[in-house]
């Protein structure tokens, strides 16, 4: 039948567009700084309100996207990116920019949540999550490749996002109402909250890690390995490219591996690369350690995501997540910042891979479903096991 297919595209499409603006984040922050005027930090705060508006989206959004509708509530979101970013490229003042950018990341968050919760309800969310982080990763990709030739400014780039939002907004037409998605599934309270609660934890500190090094990656290949800023745009798409070998061979993998061990083993190698990043006084050091960790990123990213999925069929889980992990990218810069100057790079990086190596026993756990509960916190009710199949919800 062609309408889970064609469902399956819009919401790899919602998927892609909510998650372009994470994605363009580096050269948003940099070309708002050159642009209008900024300090970094001004620049990193204009990016971190962004994701925080976007991760404040899917928080308010997690029990909601049904009762909406996931083709209302997609097309909410993606009115938004449009009106948001495409106020943001169009403007030249800080206000405007500030404001727009607030409102196309609460349409990105909208769309993702859309898309997370749909997710959750297809047969294999594992691979569907794969196919998104995909999509969007070569779309990021040629972005990066093709906007230093069109010009700069952060017009662009704010543009390029608003037009992604009105290309998909067609397909939102493959999605169901919610009218027909709430007569065929009764609204249940929240499952495996204790599980979903400390993943969703984990993960909040398992992006800020990460991301804390993304913010100062730029500072530290230039300043510290004696970078050239040629030679360290070409370390980002290399390690741009491994990022995509990454996801697809998670997405070849699929669960065959299990999640536990993808989870456990690849946080802590993505700790050790953290940590040689960081420490890197050369360019061949940084550039290892930037490219390995790019490559190994969206292996773990994937699991992790379609182990939200599997917690509930309805996708609430997934979306509160995949919000969580948004506050956590929010959050990375300034954190990043403020560690590197307390105790250098090198202390930086050790902290940031002390507390990466932390958070991987908590979702290891859960990937294993034998530490928590499913039921409500407390109640010691047993989790039925991951390999059992989620039923489609319509989408």
């Amino acid at each position: 039948m062609p309408a889970r297919p064609r469902a399956l595209g819009a919401l790899v499409a919602l998927f892609t567009a909510g998650y372009l603006a994470p994605y363009l984040l580096p050269t948003l922050v940099g070309r708002l700084s050159a642009g209008l005027g900024l300090s970094s930090a001004q620049a990193g705060l204009i990016g971190s309100v962004l994701l925080l508006g976007s991760s404040c989206a899917g928080f308010a959004l997690a029990s909601s996207v049904e009762r909406i509708g996931p083709r209302g509530a997609a097309r909410l979101g993606l009115a938004c990116m449009a009106l948001g970013y495409g106020t943001a490229a169009a403007s030249a003042s800080l206000s405007p920019v500030v404001a727009g950018a607030v409102l196309g990341g609460f349409g990105s968050g909208t769309a993702t949540a859309v898309a997370a919760s749909g997710i959750s309800g297809r047969p294999d969310p594992h691979r569907a999550a794969t196919l998104g982080l995909l999509t969007v990763s070569a779309t990021a990709g040629g972005l990066y490749l093709t906007l230093p030739h069109l010009g700069t400014g952060h017009a662009l780039p704010f543009a390029a996002i608003a037009a992604a939002a009105l290309l998909v907004w067609p397909l939102t037409g493959w999605l169901p109402g919610g009218t027909a998605a709430l007569r065929r599934t009764p609204v249940g309270p929240l499952p495996s909250r204790r599980a979903g609660a400390v993943l969703a934890a984990s993960i909040l500190c398992w992006s800020m890690a990460q991301n804390a090094l993304w913010g100062v990656s730029g500072r530290i290949g230039l300043t510290q390995a004696g970078l050239s800023e040629v030679a360290l745009g070409l370390v980002f798409a290399v390690a741009l490219g491994a990022g995509l070998a990454g996801v697809t061979a998670a997405g070849a993998l699929g669960p065959r591996l299990g999640r536990a061990a993808p989870i456990g083993v690849g946080t802590a190698l993505i700790a050790g690369c953290v940590v040689l990043s960081a420490a890197a006084d050369d360019a061949g050091s940084f550039a290892t350690g930037e490219i390995l960790w790019n490559a190994l990123y969206p292996v773990v990213l994937s699991h992790l995501l379609g182990l939200a999925a599997t917690l509930d069929p309805r996708g609430r889980w997934a979306v509160l997540v995949g919000s969580a992990s948004s506050l956590g990218v929010a959050c990375g810069p300034v954190t990043g910042s403020l560690l590197s100057e307390a105790v250098g790079y090198p202390g930086m990086g050790l902290a940031l891979g002390a507390l990466l190596l932390v958070v991987a026993a908590p979702m290891t756990g859960v990937a294993r479903r034998g530490a928590f509960s499913a039921g409500p916190l407390g109640s010691g009710a047993g989790v039925r096991p991951l390999s059992e199949e989620v039923s489609p919800s319509g989408v």
